[in-house]
């Protein structure tokens, strides 16, 4: 991949969407497409939507919703919108009608369905959809950045009949974001506009985000095809942190780079029609103006002065020690996808099992590749996997078939396109998720995912799941009825957060840590991996990204109270006998 990405020499148009998988560098590369943009003598406005965001710590100065000049960057101005708070503004919205008309039942019932992420997406698209439709802001821009474009779930959301209609307060079909839309009619004129606006190839361009690894590069295929098919078209690929060149002097470097060049010669078919450009891998942090600046021009040798505040650091094996001696029936590894949570939990579940501990492993991975991850004979260890196409495809089915009965075509309309939420997929698996927990009773349990706080709230809060099942079956099972207070029993269950060292994977890990916390349920083990700083790199280049990570490492420390263990970055392929390099 040669070329490099640089706004100065290509055409963009005045409206700018930036997406992609958490932790690719999105904001990164905003921040510096808008500076570059703005020293080139153009009128720039930046407005992030990003719950992860840390743009007050790029820009190094106080942001708000209103707008704020950067003294450095003449002609740039910038919005830091709070989905959060929007979120919870726009909750307060939608209920307010209902408070004191309805038993608090039932608004405790609709307040989680308007807690999940669609509920905070839609939320941040209601603030921004002004600065698309807004005709004096797009006369005094030359550009509008925004970092994080809505997904195409959401925008297909947007454009249906009956989200305009009372559905929250009408709806028991049991699917998992109702209505996050009813309380909008007021607003439908200018979400059409906006949407409008978005799929205008001639004044919007979608920009893609990725590093050069195949998970990241999968869900921007994916977005891509998702907001292609709601006629958003005018896309451009930008593949973040390429590294320029192999170091034979370090397996480290030289494993990293045929890694990288191994994502990029096998592309994702449809990334391959798309322009695509490439922004080399930098060893600094991207904060303050100057490293803004220098990000999309050059790489300088800028050593970070943050110090460990706790070592030596902790591997798995300490964490393993302390789930075995607290007799942890229940082991859920949580995160991002990409974070490593198979092989991790694989590597979780061999060091239990032979200290002689009947384990059983499972995994929701669609790859599946636990098969391959564990090799070896090992009469203590159990494998199965849940097939979250299979459940998700007999839940639409079942949810579908009680819909038909009774609604109109646009509220089914509604319901199908419900069914594709993040939410929806996690309480499609929820029944064969709950038979594996069970298995607690005789052994521990290891399981590479689970559902989020929002998805555990939701489930216990509308029983819309026992519903579905008891409809379904005439009974509700006794694995199902048994879940939720397990997962709530401490001496029982861990959740064990996975993260890697930068700054979205571990703002995104914070905010999962809140979630279960909502929930009641516990978290103690963290676990930051593929970490360049516990590696033995000999790469000067590496050494200096390496410390890069010290401040990321310092805050999990802080936020898990110093429970939490750190994985090297590994250059060879991790699975059976080699996950034991891990237990140290």
């Amino acid at each position: 991949m040669d070329k490099l990405f640089n706004p100065e020499i290509i055409n963009l148009t005045q409206y700018i969407f930036f997406t992609g998988k958490g932790g690719v560098g999105k904001t990164s590369t905003a921040c510096a497409t808008a500076v570059t943009l703005a020293d080139n003598g153009k009128k720039v406005l930046l407005v992030s939507t990003d719950p992860a965001s840390n743009l007050q710590d790029v820009f190094g100065v106080e942001l708000n919703n209103k707008g704020t000049s950067i003294k450095e960057v003449p002609n740039l101005e910038i919005v830091n919108l709070d989905p959060e708070e929007a979120a919870r503004e726009y909750r307060e919205y939608v209920l307010a009608p209902y408070k004191g008309k309805l038993p608090k039942s039932v608004i405790d019932n609709m307040e989680e369905q308007l807690s999940g992420s669609c509920t905070v997406e839609i939320a941040a698209f209601n603030e921004f959809s002004s600065f698309i439709t807004d005709k004096s802001i797009k006369k005094k821009y030359d550009h509008i950045i925004f970092d994080t474009a809505p997904t195409g779930h959401t925008l297909r959301m947007l454009q249906l009949p009956s989200a305009w209609s009372n559905f929250i307060s009408e709806s028991t079909h049991g699917a998992s974001c109702l209505g996050q839309l009813s309380g909008l009619e007021d607003k439908k004129e200018m979400y059409k506009e906006a949407v409008h606006t978005l799929s205008n190839k001639e004044i919007t361009t979608l920009i893609l985000v990725s590093r050069p690894e195949y998970s990241p590069l999968k869900e921007a295929e994916r977005a891509s095809l998702e907001l292609k098919d709601i006629g958003i078209s005018n896309q451009i690929l930008v593949i973040n942190g390429v590294l320029k060149e192999d170091n034979e002097n370090d397996e480290i470097s030289s494993s990293l780079y045929y890694r990288q060049q191994s994502a990029l010669k096998n592309l994702p078919e449809h990334l391959k029609n798309l322009e695509a450009y490439a922004i080399p891998l930098r060893s600094y942090n991207v904060t303050g103006i100057d490293n803004v600046r220098l990000l999309l021009k050059k790489d300088i040798k800028k050593e970070d002065n943050n110090k460990l505040k706790k070592e030596p650091l902790k591997g798995v094996k300490s964490l393993i020690e302390d789930l075995y001696l607290s007799k942890k029936k229940v082991i859920f590894l949580m995160g991002k996808g990409g974070v490593g949570k198979t092989t991790l939990a694989a590597t979780i579940a061999m060091g239990l099992s032979e200290k002689g501990t009947k384990v059983h492993l499972a995994t929701t991975d669609p790859a599946a590749h636990l098969k391959f991850v564990i090799n070896e004979e090992n009469n203590n260890l159990t494998l199965s996997k849940i097939d979250e196409r299979i459940e998700l495809k007999k839940y639409r089915e079942e949810v579908l078939k009680k819909a038909g009965e009774n609604m109109s075509e646009d509220d089914i309309a509604y319901i199908e396109e419900d069914l594709r939420s993040p939410c929806t997929q996690e309480i499609a698996v929820f029944r064969a998720f709950a038979d594996i927990v069970a298995k607690a009773e005789n052994e521990v349990v290891v399981i590479d995912t689970a559902p989020t706080g929002h998805t555990l709230l939701l489930l216990a809060s509308t029983q819309s799941y026992n519903k579905e099942i008891s409809r379904s079956e005439g009974d509700i099972p006794q694995s199902v009825l048994k879940l939720l207070p397990r997962l709530k029993n401490e001496k029982e269950t861990e959740v064990i957060i996975v993260t890697l060292p930068e700054a979205t994977p571990v703002y995104e890990a914070e905010r999962l840590q809140k979630d279960l916390k909502r929930s009641g349920i516990n978290n103690k083990w963290w676990i930051v991996n593929s970490s360049l700083l516990a590696a033995n790199t000999k790469s000067d280049f590496l050494k200096l990204k390496a410390k890069s990570e010290i401040q990321w490492i310092n805050k999990v420390n802080q936020i898990s109270l110093g429970n939490f263990a750190v994985i090297p970055w590994n250059s060879g392929e991790l699975k059976g006998v080699n996950l034991k390099k891990l237990i140290k």
